[in-house]
C-alpha cells in the first residue's frame, strides 16, 4: 500500500490502527463524561490499550516506572470509559470516563489545576480549582 493509501486508510478507514511513538506509547486524554472538564493526560501502550477496550476501565502505562497500571488501582479513584475516541490520524486517544473520586494523584479533582497567567520575564502559574479531595501521603504510601 502507498504512504497516501496508508494515511487515507488511517484518517478516513474504519479500521482503528493506533499510530504508537518511537516509545511504543500513544497519548490519552481523559475528560469526565458528564462536565467535559480535563482530568488528565497519561499514555497508553498496546497492552492498556487492549485493556481499556476490553475492560471498560481505563488503564495507562507509566513512563516513569515503565509499568502499566489501572486507573485507581491503589487509590480506588477509577474511570469508568464512557466512549472511547481516536483522533484523525490514530496518534492519541480521547477517554470520556466516569470518574470516581478525584484523578489526580495530587488529591485534586484534574491534574490541571493550576493556570499559566503571562507575567514580566515570562509565565507564571496560579493556582484555579486546587482544592484536594484526599490526602495522597495517606493513600499512597511508599
Amino acid at each position: 500500500m502507498s504512504k497516501s493509501a496508508d494515511i487515507d486508510d488511517r484518517e478516513e478507514g474504519l479500521a482503528f490502527q493506533p499510530k504508537f511513538d518511537a516509545s511504543g506509547l500513544v497519548t490519552c486524554v481523559a475528560t469526565d463524561a458528564a462536565t467535559g472538564e480535563v482530568l488528565m493526560v497519561a499514555h497508553m501502550n498496546d497492552e492498556a490499550l487492549r485493556r481499556t477496550i476490553a475492560s471498560g476501565e481505563a488503564w495507562y502505562f507509566s513512563r516513569s516506572r515503565k509499568a502499566l497500571w489501572r486507573k485507581g488501582e491503589t487509590s480506588g479513584h477509577t474511570q469508568r470509559v464512557v466512549e472511547m475516541r481516536a483522533d484523525c490520524d490514530q496518534d492519541a486517544i480521547w477517554i470520556r470516563v466516569e470518574q470516581s473520586g478525584a484523578a489526580c494523584h495530587t488529591g485534586r479533582c484534574s491534574c490541571f489545576y493550576r493556570k499559566v497567567d503571562a507575567a514580566e520575564g515570562g509565565a507564571r502559574l496560579s493556582f484555579v480549582d486546587a482544592e484536594k479531595q484526599f490526602d495522597p501521603k495517606a493513600v499512597y504510601r511508599k
